[in-house]
């Protein structure tokens, strides 16, 4: 009977550890199962930011909708949407999306590396920059900033033991280590104080980042712009079109008959911006802005070296592990046609197309002619202006800034001849500022997208809105440099022509000051002083001048060059700015 119990006892014991047996294999199952559709759901998540980056939206809508039907209304999964409609210009709905998201019960930066709260503000600081809404947008960086310090001093306490700073770390994920995302939200609030108009608080935020994103060329243009902006002063005397003498007249002296009107000079060559320093200093000046140029120049691809990497590269990436259909990759993935090819990395912002790193270019040329003009390197200049106009895509208003620019150098070096050609009006057919976008963005899906909202970004009214007032600053050019040849009839026919095209507020004080001197050498002095007093071109500028017109010295080209408007390139959220 013992015996009997003992092997009883014995098999049951065995069906136990049978059944024990088949059940951890079934848990193990699932939980292999689990972690099967988890690293799918990531998979998706990680092709749809890929997708946002390259800009690719018929295939990042695809991939959105499979997001969405494994990760549910997750987190994660509403930041992608909101930032794929982000993409796509609704920015309401964008914003819609990330206040609908319970980041609450999102892990934390520890667990996931990833802080959501950051992030949140981040991308709604990003949607009101494209909005126009720029003083928002810096409230927005500046609590991600706060957020952001928040979770590293969590890491740092967190992790901190008695035992010294090689235990700092211990116990916290790999993944924690990255969540500091400091260096790219400078990044964005430097963008966003560069457009709210305060170049010098931009300029701070960008040398920060420019640590870590040195190969970053646009961030040296962002760089460079921050230096001009700070060097060329208030823009709202041009602004307001002049409704006072006081960009005219700079002093008056004596009395009675011995009054006399000391004019402002328009000159502004050969300024000194810095005392003695070295150019190299990270400092808000021109030479410094000189520099960054050139370093923006120098990281970007030659056009030789494009066309060779597009002849030589792989004809299809490869595809080995991949799962999915060759037509659903085929329109991102091989890029039709070598199109990851044609990617030029510009961390923190999205990698830049091909014809983006054409634009970027040219908007490097224009900014290296302004600066190298104000610098008084007249050949510098007229060599970037030169390349400038000969760019293949060339915007209108880049166009207009380039002929510009190489007639003032051509007139500093008294080629005259030269520049009168740059000023012929003709030259300009267009002056849109719109960055030429990419086909395979608008092709297939075009009629998908829903009506794109706008941005609220105006053109500047120191700028030519119109191909006619920009043709009458060319005209107002051109009669100075009639004057410089002594063709004083001429002049006088560039100025009724300019003159006529504008409205009377929109005459630069520059050719106020050239009807006065034109009349001057007509003999007409009581008229130059009302066109002074009055502050505005007088039909008597008209006449005929008198034959006995006597030789004077004439003023400089008196059309000021301005800085090239240009429009941020496009920056990511945390996901994508």
């Amino acid at each position: 009977m013992e015996c009997g119990y003992f092997q009883t006892l014995v098999s049951i014991l065995i069906l136990q550890s049978v059944n024990s047996a088949n059940k951890d294999g079934r848990n193990q199952k699932a939980e292999f199962i689990g972690m099967i559709e988890a690293a799918k759901s990531k998979m998706h998540q990680y092709k749809v930011r890929a997708y946002i980056q390259m800009k690719s939206s018929k295939a990042c809508k695809r991939e959105i909708k499979s997001v969405m039907n494994t990760a549910g209304n997750s987190a994660s999964s509403l930041f992608l949407k909101s930032n794929f409609e982000y993409l796509r210009g609704n920015y309401r709905k964008a914003v819609k999306l990330l206040n609908s998201s319970n980041i609450a019960e999102h892990p934390g930066a520890i667990k996931t590396g990833e802080c959501v709260r950051c992030m949140f503000w981040n991308n709604l600081g990003c949607i009101h920059f494209a909005m126009g809404k720029h003083n928002l947008g810096i409230f927005y960086f500046k609590k991600a900033l706060q957020e952001n310090d928040h979770t590293c001093a969590q890491l740092g306490d967190g992790g901190a033991t008695g035992n010294g700073q090689s235990k700092q770390f211990s116990g916290i994920p790999m993944c924690a280590l990255l969540a500091n995302k400091r260096y790219e939200l400078l990044y964005n609030c430097g963008i966003q104080l560069l457009h709210i108009g305060r170049p010098l608080a931009a300029f701070d935020c960008l040398m920060d980042a420019v640590q870590v994103y040195h190969s970053n060329p646009g961030l040296w243009l962002r760089l460079a712009e921050c230096c001009i902006a700070a060097n060329k002063g208030s823009l709202e005397q041009d602004n307001k079109g002049l409704p006072s003498k006081k960009g005219i007249v700079q002093a008056i002296v004596g009395q009675g008959y011995h009054r006399k009107i000391i004019l402002a000079s328009q000159s502004t060559q050969n300024t000194i911006y810095s005392d003695g320093q070295s150019a190299a200093i990270p400092v808000a000046s021109m030479e410094f802005a000189a520099i960054c140029l050139r370093n923006g120049l120098v990281l970007l691809p030659d056009h030789q070296q494009q066309e060779n990497k597009a002849e030589n590269g792989p004809k299809t990436p490869s595809q080995s592990g991949s799962t999915e259909s060759g037509s659903e990759n085929s329109d991102a993935c091989s890029g039709k046609g070598q199109e990851g090819d044609k990617f030029l990395s510009a961390a923190p912002s999205s990698p830049l197309r091909k014809q983006e790193v054409e634009n970027l270019r040219c908007s490097l040329l224009a900014c290296s002619a302004y600066v190298a003009l104000v610098l008084g390197d007249n050949l510098m200049a007229l060599n970037h202006a030169e390349k400038l106009l000969h760019q293949t895509k060339l915007s209108g208003s880049l166009k207009f800034l380039g002929h510009l620019y190489a007639a003032e150098a051509l007139i500093s070096l008294d080629r005259i001849s030269e520049a009168i050609g740059h000023l012929n009006p003709e030259n300009i057919t267009d002056v849109s500022m719109g960055v030429l976008s990419s086909e395979q963005d608008q092709g297939p899906d075009k009629g998908d997208l829903e009506p794109v909202e706008s941005s609220g970004k105006q053109t500047p009214l120191c700028y030519p809105s119109t191909v006619s007032s920009a043709r009458s600053i060319m005209l107002f050019n051109l009669g100075s440099a009639y004057c410089l040849r002594s063709e004083y009839e001429k002049a006088r026919k560039c100025l009724h022509q300019a003159a006529s095209m504008v409205n009377t507020k929109e005459i630069p004080p520059e050719a106020i000051l050239l009807a006065v001197y034109l009349e001057l050498q007509n003999g007409n002095t009581q008229l130059a002083l009302q066109i002074i007093k009055r502050n505005q071109l007088l039909p008597s500028v008209l006449q005929t001048p008198s034959p006995d017109t006597r030789k004077k010295p004439v003023p400089s080209s008196f059309q000021p060059v301005q800085p090239p408007i240009q429009m941020p390139s496009p920056f990511t959220t945390v996901q994508r700015k």
